[in-house]
């Protein structure tokens, strides 16, 4: 596929980066990549156990978009039953940073949160 050779702008609708914003943000996203960046290769079930409420459909889902953007690869071993592996790609891992900082940050700021929350009678 051939870009467009137009600037990035992720407020333009039309741009792709806006839908790129979109997948690496989501939660589910954000918690399968910091799961496989804090583990390493993890199979599907330890995905699942790990990531508390996560759907089969959700995870299922965010690891074929995952994969379809270049951010890990599957790796299916020929046993009886196959054995399928998530690892991140060097792309993948290049979200580390990023998503350490947005784990800190929510962890650190949880209790501000629920006190706003709790103030404004949520």
């Amino acid at each position: 596929m051939e870009s467009s050779g137009l600037p990035a702008d992720v407020y333009s609708l039309k741009c792709p980066t806006r839908q790129v914003l979109d997948h690496i943000a989501g939660k589910w996203t954000v918690l399968v990549i910091d799961s496989l960046l804090d583990q390493g290769t993890m199979r599907y079930t330890e995905l699942s156990r790990r990531i508390g409420g996560v759907s089969q459909k959700m995870l299922t889902q965010t690891l074929r978009s995952l994969e379809t953007d270049g951010f890990l690869t599957r790796t299916v071993h020929p046993t009886i039953p196959p054995r399928v592996e998530y690892e991140l790609t060097d792309l993948g891992r290049s979200l580390a940073e990023p998503i350490a900082a947005l784990r800190h940050w929510t962890e650190s700021h949880i209790n501000d949160i629920e006190r706003a929350r709790a103030a404004a009678g949520n």
